[in-house]
């Protein structure tokens, strides 16, 4: 499968929206209630990412294949100053029908990238302790580093945090053109 990464565009939020939905649908089911999942739109969705896109939209990637975009990313300053991280990976999602064929990886590499670029040279992502996913981040270096509880559709969730002390050097850079 062929895929291409690059910056989101004003016209990527309603894809970016339909796959954040889905992918939460089917990564948390049995995690979150059903009734906040069923309750995420993506008509909303969309209307939401539109603005950050528009404000910076080299903070959110895309991956694209000839069935459109199967995965985003998206990258910013740490949120929580009290970390010693000066970056964060917000989200990372890639549609289940597109896992294990390298995307996560490489939105992930992206990602980093983009932080660099910023001058922020550590990064720290969340993801619930539930999700097996964490895995993910483990094989590629993340280090558990704090935990927290999110709120979620009126509950508390816990949370781990994932963070990677040094990103410079990056050793394998994002390609832009296309990746096998």
């Amino acid at each position: 499968m062929r895929v291409e990464l690059g910056p989101a565009g004003p016209g990527d939020a309603p894809a970016i929206a339909r796959v954040e939905v889905e992918t939460w649908r089917t990564t948390y089911a049995g995690m979150l209630a059903d009734s906040s999942l069923l309750a995420m739109s993506p008509e909303r969705q969309a209307r939401l990412w539109a603005g950050p896109i528009k404000l910076s939209p080299r903070d959110t990637w895309v991956a694209r294949t000839e069935e459109g975009i199967v995965g985003f990313g998206y990258c910013g300053p740490q949120r929580d100053h009290r970390l010693p991280f000066a970056g964060e990976v917000y989200m990372l999602y890639v549609l289940p029908d597109a896992q294990g064929l390298g995307i996560g990886r490489q939105l992930l590499r992206a990602m980093f990238a983009r932080l660099e670029e910023c001058c922020l040279h550590s990064a720290l992502i969340w993801v619930l302790r539930e999700n097996p996913s964490r895995f993910f981040y483990e094989r590629l270096g993340g280090r558990l580093a704090c935990q927290r509880n999110i709120a979620f559709g009126g509950e508390q969730v816990p949370a781990l945090g994932y963070g990677w002390g040094n990103l410079v050097p990056t050793p394998h850079r994002p390609k832009r053109s296309s990746a096998r």
